[in-house]
Order: C-alpha cells, then structure tokens, then sequence
C-alpha cells in the first residue's frame, strides 16, 4: 500500500484500557522511555531521566512554554437558575471566546450567564456545530485573576481520576497562559534535569503554542484528505529563532518536546521555505506520512491515541509500521499510555 492511499484505520492499535495512566507519576523523569530509531525501526528501553543521553552538546531542545488555562467554569442562566458548564477554548478577539458549552441546547445566542455570584457574567454571541459557542464575557478587573479563583483545570476525557496537585498538568517551565491542554510531552522534565542538559552545552529554547482541545478529536473520516484540522495559536521570537539558526549552522540537532513544538517549528519551516524566522499566527498544519520534513530532527513525544492526527504526525517522521511496532512492543511491556503516560526518544 504506497502511503497517500492510508486511511484512518491504518492509524489503529489495540490498547488495553489498564495502560492508560490515571495519575501522574511522583517523580516526573522517572517514567519510562521507547528510545526509537527511525531509519531502521530499532527501539530499545530505557527511563526519561536518562534523555540527557540522546542529546548531543550543540543540540537545540525545543519546548512549548505554554500553560494550561483553568478553563472550565460553571455557570447559571440569572432568568432561569438553569445550570451551564462552559470550557473556554480560544481567546478570539477582546473578550471573545470560543467555547464548548454543557448543555448547548440551553445556551441560544442572546442567552445570559453568571459566574461565581456575577463576578464574571457572559452572553452567548454565536453558535458553532457540536455544542461550540463563542461567548462575550463582562467583568471588572484582570480576567486571568478572576478564572484563576472561579475555574478547574480541563483534563482530557480519558483520565477520571480527579488530580491532587493540579501543578503536575503543568510543565515545570511552563509561563504563557492558553492552552486548553498541557504540551504533556514536557511534563516529564524536571528543573534539575533541564538543568543538566544545558550543562551538557545543549541550547535550551522556548516557543509557544497554545494547545486546543481539537488535539484530542479523533479523526472522524476515513480519507485523510478529507479531514481538517483545528487550529492553534503558535510564536517563535527573533531571540529563539537565532538560536536555532546558530545550532543548525554549527551542526547541531534540532530535537522538538511534543507535538506542538513540531506544529510550530514545521509550520515556520513550511511557510519559509525551510528557513527559520521569528513568526506567530495559527496553524492548521497536518502532519502525515508523505510530508516533507523541514525542520525538526528528533523529538521527545508520548503515546497517543489510536488513529488520531497524533499517531499519524510522528509516522510521517518514522514510517507508519516502524510507530506501530514501536507502539506493539509498549503494550506487550505495560508502558503507560497519553497524557500522564511514559515517552518516547525518536531520533
């Protein structure tokens, strides 16, 4: 099968339920690590805190210092006390947001909600298809104060567990507020390993991407021609963009934390020809096999779920059946899976 002719199902793999991690690990580099090799398909075994081994001095490591928003917040309808949960997504314009609202049947346009006794109220402006609003809100203050002290983190659909200490859905470098879940291939790193990696005379370098919850939609139609993306905010400053400029042209490596540090370095790499310059706006970018790659060289990433844009991005990069051999051997090995769940090095 030549790789334009993939559809959807080709993406899929068995997976356990028992494997998808519930919980964070206490110690964030002590998870497990599938070290994959992408021109031969050979993997072996080793734990993250061991990455410092895979990074050469020289070596650019990028990572998205985005941070998760507590985007869910609970509302009422002042005219009719009915109750409404609304989970912010993108800030549009202003105070314009894009939202998913509980339930959307309730939420017209024109309909009013309050939030924490009227600290926050919104009205409905728009509706989107599946239970999409955008949602104009009212306050008096700082907004990002006011959702600090009245919102809950938005954890992704598959983990029910409730999460002690919300910090650990955080990366520990984490700074720009707006994403709507965590880059979670970053949250494996510990201040004292990205300590000892730039010790090691790797340049460590941030960008921003903003992570939607489209991240999670699975791809609901089989011809990937026919899917489209969400889309995401992303920026890459002048400073880190002549860092990673510097490290290519000494040679060095250019290894990407997680997808949506691929998203952003691809989709410069793309719009520039290759060429890496200081950029921001939003992506729609779908990586899959076929792509030609511009950018990234290695990258950290975890598993993820079966026949998503996800599984097919990092096949673009190793070859479909090298990923779901990898993804085999993780099953059989009781890795642990998505979000809260161990890495890969793919070099």
């Amino acid at each position: 099968m030549t790789e334009k002719h993939l559809t959807t199902e080709d993406f899929d793999y068995e997976l356990p339920e028992r494997l998808i991690a519930q919980t964070p690990l206490e110690e964030r580099d002590a998870s497990r690590m599938l070290i994959l090799d992408s021109k031969t398909g050979e993997y072996q075994d080793d734990y993250f805190y061991n990455v410092i081994d895979q990074l050469n001095p020289g070596d650019a490591l990028v990572m998205n210092n985005s941070r998760v928003l507590p985007a869910r917040i609970y509302g009422v309808k002042p005219d009719t006390g009915g109750h409404l949960e609304v989970l912010l997504l993108n800030n549009i314009q202003g105070d314009k947001w894009e939202t998913l609202v509980k339930p959307a049947k309730r939420a017209k346009v024109g309909t009013k909600i309050s939030f924490g006794d009227g600290q926050l109220t919104a009205v409905v402006t728009e509706e989107l298809e599946h239970g999409g609003r955008i949602i104009e809100f009212q306050y008096d203050g700082i907004f990002m104060e006011i959702l600090e002290g009245l919102g809950e983190m938005p954890l992704p659909p598959y983990i029910k567990e409730k999460l002690d200490n919300p910090e650990m859905y955080q990366t520990v470098y984490s700074k720009e507020i707006g994403s709507a879940a965590a880059p979670t291939a970053g949250l494996h790193f510990t201040e004292e390993l990205l300590e000892k990696i730039e010790q090691k005379g790797v340049k460590l370098v941030y960008l921003t991407l903003h992570v939607g919850l489209g991240t999670f939609r699975p791809v609901s139609v089989d011809n990937l021609e026919d899917h489209k993306m969400h889309s995401e905010f992303y920026a890459l400053s002048e400073q880190a963009a002549q860092t990673l400029n510097e490290v290519r042209q000494n040679g060095g490596r250019i290894i990407a934390t997680g997808t949506t540090s691929i998203r952003t370095l691809e989709t410069i790499g793309s719009k520039f020809n290759g060429e890496i310059k200081a950029d921001s706006g939003w992506t729609e970018i779908f990586i899959k096999p076929g792509y030609q790659w511009q950018v990234v060289q290695g990258f950290i990433t975890n598993f993820h779920l079966p026949k998503s844009t996800l599984v097919m991005l990092v096949s673009a990069f190793t070859g479909r059946e090298n990923i779901l051999n990898a993804y085999r051997h993780a099953v059989e090995e009781n890795y642990r899976f998505f979000s809260f769940g161990d890495a890969m090095f793919i070099k």
